[in-house]
């Protein structure tokens, strides 16, 4: 017995054409019916697996049919389900309710857009936190104080639409203002070190860095009398610069000002007895720091910084504070730098300092001017391991001098040893450059040097000497020239003699430029 009924079977043949179909015609033609559609229904659920779903489609049907090479059935390829209707006087018969359409509708009716080709364009979903407001990105809501604002140029209405705000997690807020208090009111206790090293090592801490930049410099700018903040903010500053999972770069213009004013400010602190000398100290290798991770990103980071730093120390309006500051930064900067622009102008900053080397400001820019020269000197010893070697002569002291061959040696060889203010004192008859052209001529000098990173290579070729030698030509001392202020102004030349520029160093610092001297150049003083 067949599930298809013979009655379906008629009215197929009537809506054919055929009206004399027999009952026992139609009786022997639907099992065959049946089979065929099983057949055909068994190819659509093939189809419908193949393609991944679950859910047989008119196209399955279609697919089927044309794999038995079979004309496919049209109209029957709308999305929609199909709405079927029971025929009249017919139980098990049912038919598809199909609306009439009018033929001079479809005419009349528009033709629909043609469909675009299919292309990959790029756009930007969001720049430093803020969604641009193009076609591309899905349009959110401006909250109630963000509306469009409306101006009027030349008759015409201009909209303007308002950047969006940057969202930040509920998480990321709370450890924001976590993070801020501790700074500003825990700075000194356990939990403030342990923020330090989540700052880091946190690798989801991006979302935060604008926020923590802003902090740093509004604060910095502030509270410039308040010691403890300002190195806990320094602290802060170096964390972030550590944390490797922060892209930091295009922050660095709001965190360098910072920085270089804890370098160079003029007062750090209300009591003279916080040592601000150490957080100048710090702030000088946290710029050195970013000028070696980031010089080869930003070519003018390192001559920016270093232009501002020589400008503070060749301006004798500074304070001692100020000038220790730019030694200190310069000197972090690498040996060229210090040879570059601190050793031609070391013997006219002296004479400058001669008349307030009593005070303990002048000589902590004393000890910071004689670490630079001596941490200098040892680097261009260190590149001559042979350049002096144990003498072969008998060597003996005699009336502070040093003999050899019963010979009185010439200032070259280091034969005065005096301590370094009573050196100073002696020499006052120096003819000291004045600063003004001092600044003048290094001006034009800094802008010569490239950034490479640590100041290890800084190109002098295009460079005019730093200082003249007009006023720093010698002097006479007992009857000889000294070639001290000559030695100094060609130091920052790359085949400078490192003997020379030892005996000049030590007839300015005396035997405080022993220490920095390597064991093996050192048995030539013993």
């Amino acid at each position: 017995m067949s599930n298809v009924p013979k009655e379906a079977i008629e009215v197929i043949a009537q809506s054919i054409g055929i009206t004399n179909l027999s009952p026992d015609v139609a009786l022997a033609l639907a099992p065959d019916v049946e089979y065929r559609v099983r057949e055909i229904m068994q190819e659509a659920i093939k189809c419908m697996r193949h393609s991944r779903r679950t859910v047989l489609t008119t196209d399955d049907v279609d697919s089927a049919l044309n794999l038995r090479n079979v004309e496919p059935i049209c109209g029957f390829a709308s999305r929609d389900a199909l709405r079927f209707k029971k025929a009249a006087g017919h139980k098990d018969l049912f038919y598809i309710d199909d609306k009439d359409v009018e033929f001079k509708e479809v005419l009349e009716s528009p033709l629909p857009k043609a469909p675009l080709d299919t292309s990959v364009t790029s756009h930007w979903l969001a720049i430093e936190g803020i969604q641009p407001a193009i076609p591309e990105n899905a349009s959110i809501e401006a909250p109630s104080d963000g509306k469009k604002a409306e101006y009027k140029e030349d008759g015409l209405s201009v909209d303007v639409k308002l950047p969006i705000k940057h969202v930040l997690s509920r998480e990321l807020q709370l450890y924001f203002d976590k993070i801020v208090d501790i700074t500003m009111n825990k700075s000194v206790s356990i939990l403030f070190k342990q923020a330090l090293l989540s700052l880091a090592t946190d690798s989801g801490l991006h979302p935060l860095v604008p926020y923590f930049t802003c902090f740093i410099a509004d604060e910095v700018a502030r509270n410039l009398n308040n010691f403890p903040l300002m190195f806990a903010l320094m602290r802060v500053a170096r964390s972030l610069l550590q944390n490797e999972h922060l892209h930091i770069e295009p922050y660095l213009h709001q965190l360098m000002p910072s920085i270089i004013t804890c370098l160079v400010a003029k007062r750090l602190g209300n009591k003279f007895t916080e040592n601000h000398w150490e957080l100048r100290n710090f702030a000088a290798k946290l710029v050195a720091s970013i000028c070696k991770r980031f010089g080869h990103v930003y070519h003018n980071l390192q001559p920016r910084v270093t232009r501002t730093l020589l400008h503070a120390f060749l301006d004798p309006t500074k304070t001692f504070p100020q000038h220790y500051g730019a030694i200190q930064g310069l000197a972090a900067l690498g040996p060229s730098v210090v040879r570059l622009l601190i050793l031609p102008n070391l013997e006219a900053y002296l004479q400058l300092l001669e008349p307030e080397i009593k005070r303990h400001e002048a000589w902590c820019v004393y000890g910071a001017l004689l670490r630079a020269a001596g941490l200098c000197m040892y680097d261009r010893l260190k590149m001559f391991p042979s350049l002096l070697a144990p003498p072969t002569r008998p060597v003996w002291k005699s009336n502070n001098k040093v003999a050899t061959n019963k010979r009185k040696a010439s200032t070259d060889t280091l034969m005065q040893q005096q301590p370094p203010a009573k050196k100073i004192a002696t020499e006052s008859a120096i003819g000291m450059m004045p600063i003004n052209s001092m600044q003048t001529d290094l001006q034009g000098a800094v802008s010569g040097f490239s950034s490479t990173v640590g100041g290890s290579n800084i190109g002098v070729s295009s460079m005019s000497r730093p200082l003249s030698n007009d006023n720093m030509l010698g002097r006479e001392v007992g009857g000889r020239v000294s070639k001290t202020s000559t030695v100094l102004a060609q130091a920052w030349k790359e085949d400078t003699d490192p003997g020379n520029l030892l005996a000049s160093l030590f007839e300015l610092f005396g035997e405080s430029m022993l220490s920095f001297t390597p064991k093996p150049e050192l048995s030539f003083f013993l």
